[in-house]
C-alpha cells in the first residue's frame, strides 16, 4: 500500500508539533521534506535527520518499507 504525503506529514507532526514541515511527493514512494523545529538547535545534520527518521516508526525500513526514498532536510529556525 504506497504512502501519501500527508500520512509523513502526520507522523512528523506528531514528534515535532511545533515544527514547520513540508512534505512533497506523489508517487507513493518518493517524496521531499523539510522539518524545521528548535529541537534540532545545536545537532548536527545527522542527529537532526536520525530524529526525523525515527519519526517515521519504521516506514523507510528495509525492502518492505512503505517509503522508498525521502530528500530530507532539516535545520532549527533562524
Amino acid at each position: 500500500m504506497p504512502i501519501e504525503a500527508r500520512d509523513i506529514e502526520t507522523l512528523l507532526r506528531e514528534a515535532f508539533p511545533k515544527a514547520k514541515i513540508s512534505v512533497q511527493g506523489d508517487d507513493g514512494a518518493h517524496f521531499a521534506a523539510e522539518v524545521i523545529d528548535e529541537s534540532f538547535r545545536g545537532l548536527n545534520r545527522v542527529q537532526q535527520q536520525r530524529a526525523v527518521y525515527a519519526a517515521l516508526k519504521g516506514k523507510m525500513d528495509g525492502a518492505q518499507g512503505e517509503l522508498h526514498a525521502l530528500a530530507l532536510t532539516t535545520k532549527a529556525p533562524e
